[in-house]
């Protein structure tokens, strides 16, 4: 399967040069969109294909670079994820979740890569979670733990806030979960984003994913403003294999005293930091 999706890549890599006229495409920056999971990874990556109607860049094809083996959970090593990156070529998009460790940051920071790390409100990630692993993705390792052995939306909320320690593998805490990839908001290379700023100040953000991709190298065959109008045409939410609600804030709808008690104890200060909330008062 890696075969043929590494010969399907050399044709639409061909295929961009020719559309833009150039001999290779060496030099140009590998656009990387790498987050949390469930914290918007799709709605970024979507505009980051967008960028093929923009300049010479090639949808890789090449699947999500990822920490852990979702069928068994098992983490992945450092040297793994390597080779992983390794695999982009110069004009590639691609994606991923990848932990800040110092040898991947070495790669995700360095040239060739143009990388993105978008962040999303941990409370509504927390209520994505529930959704996909009890009703969007069946091969998950916590699938049957979550829709066979918890029996309400409260108690699986419950579980993905606090962590569960009794069954194999473990599931660590939101927290637990969350730290190793904050590593990436210190990253100066890193253009950090947040998922709610698509929807409340787009323009922006889709100026500063394109600042940062000229930045590093990305040759605009458009002016900047019809490249802007562009990479918003491609934000389509619904067309996510993970798409359920979208939105923001969706977390008050369904948390309770108690989640909002569990939050403040398994979590605490982390939406504070992350500038969610001024204070705990929430």
């Amino acid at each position: 399967m890696l075969t043929a999706r590494l010969l399907r890549r050399l044709l639409r890599r061909l295929r961009q040069q020719m559309r833009y006229a150039r001999l290779s495409l060496q030099g140009l920056p590998i656009l990387f969109a790498n987050s949390f999971p469930k914290s918007g990874t799709h709605l970024l990556t979507q505009v980051l294909q967008a960028f093929q109607e923009i300049g010479p860049a090639v949808d890789s094809g090449l699947p999500a670079v990822v920490m852990y083996e979702g069928d068994v959970g098992r983490l992945r090593s450092d040297e793994e994820i390597t080779a992983e990156l390794k695999r982009f070529l110069p004009g590639d998009i691609g994606y991923g979740h990848v932990h800040s460790t110092s040898l991947a940051a070495m790669t995700l920071s360095s040239p060739p890569f143009a990388t993105y790390f978008i962040l999303r409100d941990p409370r509504d990630v927390a209520v994505s979670h529930v959704y996909y692993v009890t009703e969007l993705e069946p091969r998950h390792v916590h699938h049957r733990y979550f829709a066979q052995e918890l029996s309400s939306f409260e108690e699986r909320l419950a579980a993905t806030i606090r962590g569960v320690y009794d069954i194999q593998p473990p599931l660590p805490g939101l927290a637990l979960r969350l730290a190793p990839y904050l590593g990436w908001l210190e990253d100066a290379s890193v253009l950090t984003l947040r998922y709610e700023d698509f929807f409340q100040d787009r323009q922006t953000t889709l100026r500063a994913i394109l600042e940062h991709a000229v930045k590093r190298g990305f040759p605009l065959y458009r002016s900047f403003e019809e490249a802007v109008q562009i990479l918003e045409s491609h934000i389509r939410p619904q067309r996510s294999p993970t798409f359920r609600k979208g939105g923001t804030g969706g977390w008050r709808e369904v948390f309770t005293p108690r989640h909002k008690q569990l939050f403040k104890e398994y979590c605490a200060g982390i939406v504070e930091a992350l500038g969610y909330e001024e204070d705990e008062n929430w």
